[in-house]
């Protein structure tokens, strides 16, 4: 089983930048892909953008194209999520997810808030 904490969540104001980082433990050795998911209140949980351990192939939402870049450092097991110039319908719960042949894990969140 993988265990996630996510950090780097706060307050920020529109066309500014944050940056989040996922630190994976456990059986980390077995996640084949990891990424970041959002939910905004009201709203289904989105995909944001994944990563695959080999290869570093990502995949984005087209919300987020241009302006966040998913990155993963397996030495170290983290993943980050560099989020630039912030929009207010940002504005969720971000969940780091990691995948392995066994199952999903899932991260308990940090909120993101971009506001004037």
């Amino acid at each position: 089983q993988v265990q996630l904490v996510e950090s780097g969540g706060g307050l920020v104001q529109p066309g500014r930048s944050l940056r989040l980082s996922c630190a994976a433990s456990g059986s980390s050795s077995r996640i084949e892909a990891m990424g970041w998911y959002r939910q905004a209140p009201g709203k289904q949980r989105e995909l944001v953008a994944t990563i695959t351990t080999r290869g570093g192939y990502t995949n984005y939402a087209n919300s987020v194209k241009g302006r966040f870049t998913i990155s993963a450092d397996n030495a170290e097991n983290t993943v980050y999520l560099q989020m630039n110039n912030l929009k207010p319908e940002d504005t969720a719960v971000y969940y780091c997810n990691a995948y392995t042949p066994l199952g999903t894990s899932w991260g308990q969140g940090t909120q993101v808030t971009v506001s004037s």
